[in-house]
């Protein structure tokens, strides 16, 4: 079955749960004033904020990681459970996305399409808003709020990319789509899906993949759907999101999706508590 989807848009055997402040997996990010958000954005407008010194990983949560909490929790995730992952294998139309029932975190493309059994280091994928909730449980970690991931993402830029006011340089900092359209298979940067966390360079803080590779979620919200715990938020853009569609590789935009949805190009990274 076939859905036409605006994503709006949308190796370890240790949990975080056995890391700190001192660890190497993650970089402490500095108190301040920060000035956030771009001049017109109507989810993300110009705004200050006041922001306390965190601890944000380095990389994005990785297929290694995830397995451990489930190993260690026997937890089973929504896509198992309602077999309704969304995938994508060219050529479709833009915004059109595969629904597999066979697709969850271990096959997160689909079992027709093989498992991560060599990509153990690669950022988990398939998983929900949900399933991210309980992983930061179990690992005693949280999700960044959305600004916390905006400071953290454009270490110390006020332009829109942390390395400029254009996405020129896009190509050496993030795992994207460089086709012209979705129609046929684009590896231009060496990955068609998701690539190992930290392959590409990171920003000036030390962050891989804060573009690209997959949306990261946050822990809030923001305006008109503040209140809709149906809805969750997500940053960075994808593997899937070109500068035709879906460029939200970028430090500003604000993806919104359902919150027990489960997709390939979805993902997350943590804070330390």
């Amino acid at each position: 079955m076939k859905y036409f989807v605006l994503f709006f848009l949308l190796c370890t055997n240790h949990s975080y749960a056995h890391w700190d402040a001192d660890s190497a997996r993650f970089v402490k990010i500095p108190s301040g004033k920060y000035q956030l958000g771009e001049r017109g954005h109507l989810i993300n407008p110009p705004h200050t904020v006041d922001i306390a010194s965190f601890y944000i990983s380095k990389y994005e949560v990785t297929n290694a990681e995830f397995a451990a909490f489930v190993s260690a929790t026997g937890y089973i995730t929504t896509a198992e459970i309602a077999h309704n992952a969304m995938v994508f294998e060219p050529p479709l139309e833009e915004f059109e996305w595969i629904q597999d029932s066979t697709a969850y975190w271990r096959f997160p493309n689909g079992k027709s399409r093989g498992g991560i059994e060599n990509k153990m280091n690669h950022p988990v994928t398939c998983i929900s808003f949900t399933d991210i909730q309980a992983y930061c449980k179990w690992a005693d970690v949280r999700l960044p709020t959305l600004d916390e991931w905006e400071v953290a993402s454009r270490a110390g830029a006020t332009t829109r990319f942390f390395f400029g006011k254009t996405d020129n340089k896009i190509i050496r900092y993030a795992n994207i789509w460089h086709g012209n359209d979705h129609n046929k298979a684009d590896q231009t940067d060496s990955y068609m899906y998701t690539s190992p966390v930290g392959t590409f360079s990171p920003n000036a803080w030390g962050l891989y993949d804060m573009y690209g590779n997959v949306f990261e979620y946050c822990s809030d919200r923001r305006g008109t759907v503040k209140d809709n715990n149906e809805v969750a938020m997500a940053r960075g853009g994808s593997w899937w999101c070109s500068s035709n569609a879906c460029g939200f590789f970028n430090s500003v935009d604000i993806g919104r999706n359902n919150s027990m949805a489960s997709f390939s190009n979805q993902g997350f990274r943590v804070v330390l508590k």
